[in-house]
């Protein structure tokens, strides 16, 4: 069964993560957004926030593509765990392409008021990443 909520959420995984369409931001997340992800401090609120972290995240993993695994909704608040898959052929991070492949996990949740993303809280495996791509030791 899927909800108005649980619709944005995956037309926020598809057209904005999967597509690179950054400006379908400025319709699915409101302009006082606040993104409490503690790995990305001191990013200013709302769609221009988070801009730049999925431009980033793009130019680094061209191919990158999140695949939706559950999805819960309770209240005004939806949870996503996904799986991310992509190769780095793009800077990412200050790490030059590597061309590997990496794939992750994570969770999310938002709160949605109004048909728009105005809290965000995130967990992935940002070390996995890291290691996936030889950065760190395994």
């Amino acid at each position: 069964m899927t909800t108005k909520n649980k619709d944005l959420m995956a037309r926020y995984f598809q057209e904005a993560w999967n597509e690179g369409r950054l400006d379908v931001l400025d319709e699915l997340i409101a302009p006082d957004f606040v993104n409490h992800n503690p790995a990305i401090p001191g990013l200013p609120n709302g769609p221009e926030g988070v801009k730049p972290i999925m431009a980033g995240f793009r130019a680094g993993f061209p191919d990158l593509r999140f695949d939706i695994e559950d999805q819960i909704e309770e209240g005004d608040r939806v949870v996503t765990r996904f799986t991310a898959r992509g190769t780095q052929t793009g800077e990412f991070m200050g790490i030059p392409p590597t061309g590997k492949r990496v794939e992750v996990g994570g969770i999310q949740i938002e709160r949605i008021v109004d048909g728009k993303i105005v809290e965000h809280w995130r967990v992935s495996d940002d070390l996995g990443i890291l290691t996936q791509l030889g950065v760190v030791g395994s």
